[in-house]
Parts: structure tokens; sequence; C-alpha cells
């Protein structure tokens, strides 16, 4: 490979390096009270026991 082979190649690497870590820095975790928690939690249980209520309705004879 030729030098200018070489520099493109590291400029693409470090590019998506640098994309990588700024989104993972630019990341912010959810600040969620413990109500909306256990808000989440009730509703996921809640959907979840519907798909396995439509599941064995549509797995029946």
């Amino acid at each position: 490979m030729s030098a200018t082979e070489w520099i493109i190649f590291v400029l693409v690497i470090g590019s998506m390096l640098g994309g990588l870590f700024w989104l993972r820095d630019s990341a912010r975790k959810l600040n969620m009270s413990s109500e909306q928690m256990e808000r989440i939690r009730k509703r996921k249980a809640e959907l979840e026991a519907e798909e396995k209520e439509q599941q064995e309705k549509n797995d029946g004879p």
C-alpha cells in the first residue's frame, strides 16, 4: 500500500473510532423516579400477559 492509502486508512479508522467515542460520551442516562420505573414494569408485565394470552389463543385447536 502506498503512503496515501495508509493515510486514508488511518483517517477512516480514526473517524469511526472518534464517532463511536463521541456517541458513547453524548449518551445520557434517563433520570426516572421509582414511581415511573414501577409503572413501566407494571405496563410491561401487562403487555407480556396479553401477548401470552394472544399466543395461547392462536395456538389453540
